[in-house]
């Protein structure tokens, strides 16, 4: 039965290096605790959190799963999140339902690059935070070094709750005993680093913990969550999760000492959108108006599109109304469920704090506020990396074109990494991600789930026009034929504009050399130019145009004369301006072992790359900041990859245009001639 209280409910996403044991760690939780049958395996495609037939195949998860078990009087909402770097969207959507982040780390493997970037987005997402080292009793594992190198790379708030004994075979508390004996450590010291974390986020118990008082361990219990949510401590838990050692002090720990809901403020709900909205404010209070929002949507093979929701505030059961955003139609719950693995569970009621799923509502969006009151309510979701790998895609079926589109677009409401743009010049079908593995998985989705194919090749890259000086252009249209004729003439001039300001249109026209009825008539001429450039066939930006003269007839004006002489106009000016192609700039972040610093930087240098700083992190971890033109490194994942053989991570997101050297434009716009004759053949 669901939690009636929201002090009885814990929100705990897995976060990790894919490989780390997340799946398995949830899997041996579940079955301890009654909440699964059996103990899966992930070789087998058993476990209940792996239950695509996408990660049944490829042995690791693709996207967040959630489940759910009782212990100790208390739910417990588990969320496993994927672990390599191209599925960091789905990682960070599930945060949005969690109020403690447990970041699973392979005492084998050590901490991995993907570990530390999900540790920082956590943090920035203001979750309480433990760390969980699985794996302790592998052959290779050095766990002294390990504790070591999490307190060097995650502060000194990372503190010991247990400690492995018998060669791994079990752990002991350190929280709980004062002294004690353990594979590596001192228990007592343990103890008394734990101790004085917790009451540091408690003034009064500092106070009387410096004046000789001793400190009851019921206050220190109650204080533990506190101390989470402030970030003065960071337990460490040991386990090995296939022989199931370390999972029930695990799930003490969660049940007796993490936050719950109503430890948490989490972000705040607004009346509207943007740094000066006003916040509006709520609580975990079941008895207090409904208010939710959707942090994940998914697609199930029975209901359909199931949207999960975190219960911010209030109560909910089927009959429950509620509004989106800023709308004003109300929509009724209808049937509420909570998720177990592939599963979903009929429930009639939840309270605040609690992760429940909705099914068959089209309308909600990823990130949507869903609440009772009639007023608009807004709540910002973690932002995601920009996807900046794109791939062109084409169906290899006629007639398919609608369908992928459609599809394409269901895809990219669960992922909001996954983005499908349809380029108007190109005319392509564009998809974007975080790398090649996420793409094809997309489209393995896609072709599994909608029996579509598609074929892919690069896209092309998105060079604008633009001009560098100031010119004028004049042009003047006269047609006469059997009847009434056709006249319009036209005086403009255009000006650079600073470098993403995008296109301006105004006109400084005096007196009724031209009737303003037709302004709109140039505009529409210019812009016919805008689109496809006269330089290349690329779009054109960073410029205004100011129509100033012209003429006019009073018979023979017509707008289709006035849209050709500002068409013609405006070409004729940017001949004049010295027009240029611009690129696409974008900022990298790579993150690799020190090692390999040195061909990273050789590497960019070759494709037109400039390195803006360097920074050495704990554990000989090198995080290079660069810039480089889209154009070199549109597939950079495969470069890096073999480089480092799999170790490097990077981020990209768009930083600004600049021009393309005139050796290179002159081979776009050869390229782009060739393209442009063949289709006219």
């Amino acid at each position: 039965m669901p939690a009636k209280r929201p002090q009885d409910i814990r929100n705990i996403v897995l976060l990790g290096h894919g490989g780390a044991g997340k799946t398995i760690l949830a899997e041996a939780l579940l079955h301890a605790f009654g909440a699964s049958s059996r103990f899966g395996s992930i070789e087998d495609g058993s476990t209940v959190m792996d239950h695509q037939d996408i990660e049944k195949q490829r042995q690791h998860s693709v996207d967040p799963s959630a489940a759910y078990f009782s212990h100790a009087g208390k739910e417990i909402n588990l969320l496993d999140a994927p672990g390599y770097p191209d599925f960091i969207g789905g990682a960070m959507s599930a945060m949005g339902g969690a109020d403690t982040a447990v970041v699973v780390v392979s005492a084998a493997a050590g901490i991995e690059v993907n570990t530390r970037r999900l540790f920082k987005v956590a943090e920035e997402d203001g979750l309480a935070k433990a760390i969980v080292v699985n794996k302790m009793d592998a052959e290779n594992a050095d766990l002294p070094a390990l504790v070591s190198a999490l307190i060097e790379v995650f502060g000194s708030a990372v503190k010991c709750m247990n400690l492995p004994v018998d060669g791994g075979k079990k752990v002991i508390d350190c929280f709980g005993n004062e002294s004690g004996s353990a594979d590596f450590g001192d228990v007592a010291d343990a103890h008394t680093q734990l101790i004085e974390s917790i009451i540091e986020a408690d003034e009064a118990l500092m106070e009387a913990y410096l004046g000789g008082e001793e400190v009851s361990p019921e206050k220190l219990s109650a204080a533990f969550a506190q101390a989470m949510v402030a970030g003065t401590v960071i337990p460490v838990l040991f386990t090995a999760a296939r022989e199931q050692v370390g999972v029930t002090e695990l799930a003490d720990a969660i049940a007796n000492y993490f936050p719950s809901p109503a430890d948490v403020r989490g972000r705040a709900v607004t009346a509207g959108q943007g740094e000066d909205a006003e916040e509006i404010e709520i609580s975990a209070d079941p008895e207090k108006p409904f208010v939710g929002q959707a942090f994940r949507i998914a697609a199930d093979p029975f209901v359909g599109k199931l949207v999960w929701v975190r219960i911010l505030q209030g109560s909910v059961t089927p009959e429950t109304t509620f509004l989106l955003r800023d709308e004003r139609k109300s929509t009724k719950i209808g049937h509420l469920f909570k998720v177990q693995g592939k599963e979903t569970v009929e429930i009639d009621s939840a309270v605040a704090g609690d992760i429940v799923a909705l099914a068959k509502i089209e309308e909600i969006q990823l990130g949507d506020v869903l609440h009772a009151q009639a007023k608009p309510m807004f709540r910002a979701v973690p932002g995601v990396p920009t996807p900046m790998y794109s791939l062109a895609v084409t169906p290899k079926s006629r007639g398919d074109e609608g369908k992928i589109s459609e599809s394409l677009t269901r895809l990219a409401e669960e992922d909001p990494t996954f983005r499908v743009t349809r380029d108007p010049q190109t005319l392509e079908t564009v998809i974007s991600g975080v790398g090649d593995l996420h793409l094809r998985l997309m489209l393995e989705k896609m072709a599994a789930r909608f029996n579509l194919q598609v074929e892919t090749k690069p896209p092309k890259i998105p060079y604008r026009e633009t001009v560098t000086v100031k010119s004028q252009g004049h042009y003047r249209h006269k047609k006469q034929t059997g009847g009434a004729g056709q006249f319009g003439e036209v005086y403009l001039r255009i000006e650079p504009l600073e470098r993403g300001t995008g296109f301006e249109f105004t006109q400084e026209l005096f007196g009724e050399s031209i009737p303003r009825q037709f302004v709109p008539a140039i505009e529409k001429g210019v812009r016919d130019v805008v689109v496809a450039g006269p330089v290349a066939g690329y779009p054109m930006q960073d410029m205004k145009v100011i129509v100033y003269d012209g003429k006019h007839h009073p018979v023979d004006s017509k707008e289709i004369a006035f849209r050709t002489a500002g068409r013609h106009a405006f070409v004729n000016a940017v001949e004049a301006g010295r027009p240029v192609l611009i690129e696409p700039v974008v900022n990298m972040e790579i993150t690799v072992p020190g090692q390999y610093v040195g061909d990273i930087a050789g590497d960019l240098s070759g494709r037109r790359g400039r390195i803006l700083g360097q920074d050495m992190l704990p554990g000989n971890v090198a995080v290079i900041r660069a810039q480089a033109p889209l154009a070199e490194v549109a597939q950079y994942n495969s470069q890096l990859r073999s480089v480092t053989g799999g170790q490097g991570s990077y981020t990209m997101e768009l930083s600004h245009y600049e021009p393309v050297p005139g050796n290179i434009q002159q081979q776009i716009i050869a390229a782009s001639k060739k393209a442009k004759e063949g289709e006219d053949e």
